[in-house]
């Protein structure tokens, strides 16, 4: 996929954000010009410089008014990642669980229907759905006394999960920087 599209789709899907609030609740989009850009959160699963993982509530806010594709009206938009990407659409079955294991790649995670959530090493727990975003870094934690590394995954319910993954092809994982995408 040309790298131009790849961009377009991965804004697209972020942009998203903008609209939907962190509850799911749709909130006002902007209509023009004047209007105060919009701050949507995601999740960041980080690991600090001892190699712990953690769940941080990180905001999205440097959205620019502008069209995607003249002549479509403005939209905001906030470039995070420019470079390859790979986009993967999984269905976890139900009741699936993940076990600990860090993160294949730097990768945003996006749940498109049901509910699952992450745990981290510091024991942060965080439940995701539908309007959620989550950008999944702990490939740099080290096992703890339990042998747990990265973090601890499954659903909540009795239900499938699916997921849009969008793994950032060239981002290298980073320690000690929470909410670097902003």
């Amino acid at each position: 996929m040309p790298s131009f599209i790849r961009y377009c789709l991965t804004v697209s899907v972020l942009a998203m954000a903008g609209f939907v609030g962190f509850s799911g609740a749709p909130q006002a989009a902007a209509s023009t010009a004047s209007s105060s850009p919009p701050r949507s959160v995601y999740w960041h699963n980080w690991t600090d410089g001892q190699g712990v993982s953690h769940m941080t509530k990180c905001t999205f806010h440097t959205y620019t008014l502008k069209s995607m594709s003249p002549p479509a009206g403005p939209q905001w938009q906030d470039a995070l990642s420019t470079g390859k990407a790979h986009l993967i659409s999984t269905v976890q079955p139900p009741h699936w669980n993940g076990a600990w294991h860090p993160d294949p790649k730097v990768q945003w995670i996006i749940p498109l229907k049901g509910t699952w959530f992450v745990q981290a090493m510091d024991g942060t727990r965080v439940e995701m759905g539908p309007g959620d975003i989550s950008l999944g870094e702990d490939q740099l934690s080290r096992p703890d006394s339990a042998g747990h590394k990265g973090h601890l995954a499954g659903n909540v319910g009795n239900g499938p999960v699916t997921l849009l993954v969008i793994q950032l092809e060239d981002e290298a994982p980073t320690a000690d920087k929470p909410c670097r995408f902003q």
